[in-house]
């Protein structure tokens, strides 16, 4: 089994390199250090197949570690793997100098890890086959002294059968630098003798290369690490090889020559920058992603401190794609996305970086400026480029942008802050009406703290049940009679009532708003019927639907179940919707209506005339009322465009059967101006505040004994 050592002295990484290691191959022992003296100790002992090191540890960096681990006996030749995340030429090279075979750069990838040791690995297996192949053969030559050449002739000929047939290049040259014997692989690749030059100015550099490092496999009488090279091809085509190079010994001990074997991994080296690139690329726009991005940000934060210099980082989120996708289907997007990759890289420097970091989300790490203007002026030409149609299938697609811009080192010093930032600025801009840019201020991420502490806070009211209802009264305007009442959801926090403006909007922007109406629709539907039960006159109870609802939930299962809860008559239940949902207009969501509606569930349009109101649309749904938004009420005594809204608004309903609703009623003047004008419904100050179930219920009461009086007086 392989045995294979992990030496680092932080202990996450050992575990890290470790799991690795085991999915190298089945059966494969990993021995971990953390220090590397104790590691040279142990190896004094036990022969590994392969190492792998950190090259920065405490005692001896990894250049020192390998030097003193190639002195024990039988390690000259095992594969010596340095992790640094030094890219300076000078560490590579002594490592190199000191017996290194490979390097990795951290952060290390874990495919190439995988990929590098599993093909180092590879490697040492065949040249311990081979080590053994010629051990038998020396074992046979020594059986007799009488039969020494003829042996020798025979184990010859043999060895070089074997050798003929081994899937790598294998050469030897004698002291004096002649060619003692090739492979046909040696020979199919260079077609020339091992150990004379060519024409070729390249081949006779790796021919004198090859030399000098034979002399110094004579001079140490030690074992080369493996390393690689490059050589051209018969067709000049270049190749990629790990060579070894091995002291060759006579009966008497003596070295005759060197040993030169050489596997070409030109395929696995080309798959393994394939495999690199897809793990930093998006597959879509082949733009860096997410993972790289982080990477370059590390490499540029470390520049930047050292030149005392600035860069940005524009965080790119496009406005409304999901409306393209649904309207004309995602490959349009994808093929929208891949154009725009296009063309965020035709207005950067080449020194900049455009990546895609998932969905429509895109990122520009703009390197080397001299301060806010340079990214204001970037951006600026973001939102241009972004704004301009593209032609997709002989359509005129048009998606705008939203950015957010942070600067090094003002805002932050690591890249997750980096990113994070740039993420909040892009959502300013986006609150902003989308098409601009924002740049990160420090308020923004107070702001977001609010928030997350909001969200938090809700999602524990919801399993709390923090939650309580008022009932705003619906009155008769020209009887004063109560023939509804509208469920508000209010919230108790820390001790106090809190009214839906204040938390309602995030509720849907994270979608606790769906547990929430819930709650509220079965204890609206709940307490209606208790008010039955008492012998009240039954009242319609009005509930709010959020868009959100429709969007992700069965709505007419959970209404059909609220009402068998609650024994609920459905005529008594109106959900109240808003404009943006009959926008939506989807067939899906006219059936679900109409199937509630022939239940005898109603449906009006809440805030109406405040949204895209499309009479075409309202026409298409269910609708039994319009409620005109309490901001015409309020204005119409100064306001004539109001009166003329609230006007229209009634005459629309009449024309088309439906009832209508008058909201925030506050003076007896505004009363009887909308009775006179045919709005024969109300609620609103004038008549009461949203009280609670029990308030309620007392309000119904004391008007049933007004009426009661009155009939006893007639």
């Amino acid at each position: 089994m392989p045995l294979v050592v992990i030496l680092d002295d932080r202990e996450t990484n050992r575990h890290i390199y470790s799991r690795l290691a085991e999915a190298i191959e089945p059966g494969v022992t990993v021995k971990a250090f953390a220090d590397p003296l104790t590691a040279l100790s142990w190896l004094t002992d036990n022969t590994p197949d392969i190492v792998i090191t950190d090259y920065k540890m405490p005692h001896l960096n990894g250049s020192e570690f390998t030097q003193r681990f190639r002195e024990l006996p039988s390690c000259a030749d095992v594969p010596v793997v340095v992790i640094t995340v030094y890219d300076e030429r000078s560490f590579r090279m002594g490592a190199l100098e000191a017996g290194a075979t490979d390097f990795l750069h951290s952060p290390v990838d874990h495919s190439e890890f995988v990929t590098r040791a599993r093909n180092l690995l590879k490697l040492r297996k065949q040249q311990q086959l081979l080590r053994v192949r010629a051990q038998r053969l020396e074992r046979k030559l020594q059986k007799s002294e009488q039969a020494r050449e003829a042996a020798l002739r025979d184990s010859h000929e043999r060895l070089a059968q074997i050798i003929d047939t081994v899937p790598a290049m294998v050469s030897a040259a004698d002291r004096d630098g002649r060619c003692v014997f090739y492979n046909a692989s040696h020979a199919q690749a260079y077609g020339m003798n091992c150990s004379e030059g060519s024409g070729d100015e390249a081949r006779n550099a790796a021919v004198d290369r090859s030399r000098k490092l034979d002399q110094l496999v004579l001079e140490t009488k030690k074992a080369l690490p493996s390393f690689e090279e490059e050589f051209a091809g018969p067709e000049g085509e270049k190749r990629v090889l790990l060579t070894t190079k091995s002291p060759l010994r006579d009966l008497d001990g003596e070295i005759v020559s060197v040993l030169t074997t050489s596997l070409d991994i030109t395929d696995r080296k080309r798959a393994e920058r394939h495999l690199l690139h897809l793990a930093h690329h998006d597959s879509l726009t082949d733009l860096p992603n997410r993972m790289l991005l982080a990477q370059k940000l590390g490499m540029e934060m470390e520049f930047a401190r050292a030149v005392e210099g600035c860069f940005a980082l524009h965080f790119i989120d496009l406005d409304d794609f999901k409306g393209i996708n649904d309207v004309l289907g995602h490959s349009v997007g994808d093929r929208l996305l891949s154009v725009l990759g296009q063309e965020l890289q035709s207005v950067v420097r080449e020194t900049d970086i455009v990546a895609r970091l998932g969905g429509d989300e895109f990122a520009i790490l703009q390197t080397r400026i001299s301060g806010a203007s340079d990214a204001a002026d970037l951006a600026q030409r973001i939102v241009e480029v972004t704004s301009r149609p593209i032609d997709i299938d002989g359509k005129e697609i048009q998606a705008t942008a939203s950015i957010g811009i942070t600067l090094f080192p003002a805002d932050a010093d690591s890249a997750d802050e980096l990113l994070k930032n740039a993420d909040l600025a892009m959502y300013e801009a986006k609150a902003d009406g989308g098409r601009n840019f924002r740049f990160y201020s420090k308020e923004m991420r107070i702001h977001a703290q609010d928030i997350g502490q909001l969200d938090a806070d809700l999602r524990r009211a919801v399993e709390h049940d923090q939650f309580l209802v008022h009932y705003q009264p619906q009155v008769d305007t020209q009887t004063g009679r109560i023939i509804g009442a509208e469920a508000l959801v209010r919230w108790r926090r820390d001790g106090a009532v809190v009214l839906p403006s204040s938390f309602l909007a995030r509720a849907e922007a994270n979608g606790l708003i769906i547990p929430i109406n819930e709650w509220v629709l079965r204890r609206a539907c709940s307490d209606a019927q208790r008010w039955r039960r008492l012998g009240l006159p039954p009242v319609r109870i009005a509930v709010n639907m959020s868009p959100v609802q429709f969007r992700r939930q069965n709505v007419g299962k959970l209404v059909t179940d609220t009402l068998q809860e609650t024994g609920l008559e459905p005529k008594r239940l109106e959900l109240e919707i808003t404009e943006s949902i009959v926008m939506e207009h989807t067939h899906a969501l006219i059936g679900e209506m109409r199937w509630l509606r022939r239940q005898g569930v109603q449906f009006s349009i809440d805030d109406f005339g405040t949204g895209y109101s499309s009479f075409r649309y309202i026409k298409a749904f269910p609708i039994s009322r319009l409620k005109i938004d309490q901001s015409f009420i309020a204005n119409m005594h100064r306001d004539m465009s109001d009166v003329a809204i609230v006007q229209s608004i009634i005459g629309l309903a009449k024309n088309l059967s439906l009832g209508v609703l008058a909201e925030g009623v506050e003076t007896e003047e505004q009363r009887a101006w909308l009775a006179d004008e045919g709005c024969h419904e109300a609620q609103g100050y004038l008549f009461s505040q949203p009280v609670t179930s029990d308030e309620f219920v007392e309000l119904l009461r004391a008007q049933e004994q007004v009426q009661d009086q009155m009939a006893r007086s007639a």
